[in-house]
């Protein structure tokens, strides 16, 4: 089983395999998914880090307000989506 963790206040420049070699250091990452916006394409700063059970705590505890690529990053278990009605 899998965790889904939340990482935000991310730089627009990060790369999924910055993201991706921060994390394997605390355990296997099945994925990583940086969103952006849907009409520019443009990085939004956050994204979601799957990882396996036995390292996600450690990952959210070592990475949460630490400097990654000069902006200290917020890293948390995600929680599950809340569909928003669409105007």
């Amino acid at each position: 089983m899998s965790k889904n963790i939340y990482v935000g206040n991310l730089p627009w420049s990060a790369t999924e395999d910055e993201v991706r070699a921060a994390f394997a250091a605390y355990g296997e990452v099945t994925s990583v998914k940086l969103i952006e916006d849907r009409e520019t394409g443009r990085p939004r700063g956050f994204g979601f880090v799957e990882m396996s059970e036995d390292g996600y705590l450690d990952a959210i505890e070592a990475l949460d307000g630490k400097d990654f690529g000069g902006r200290n990053i917020k890293v948390n278990e995600a929680k599950p989506r809340v569909e928003r009605p669409r105007w």
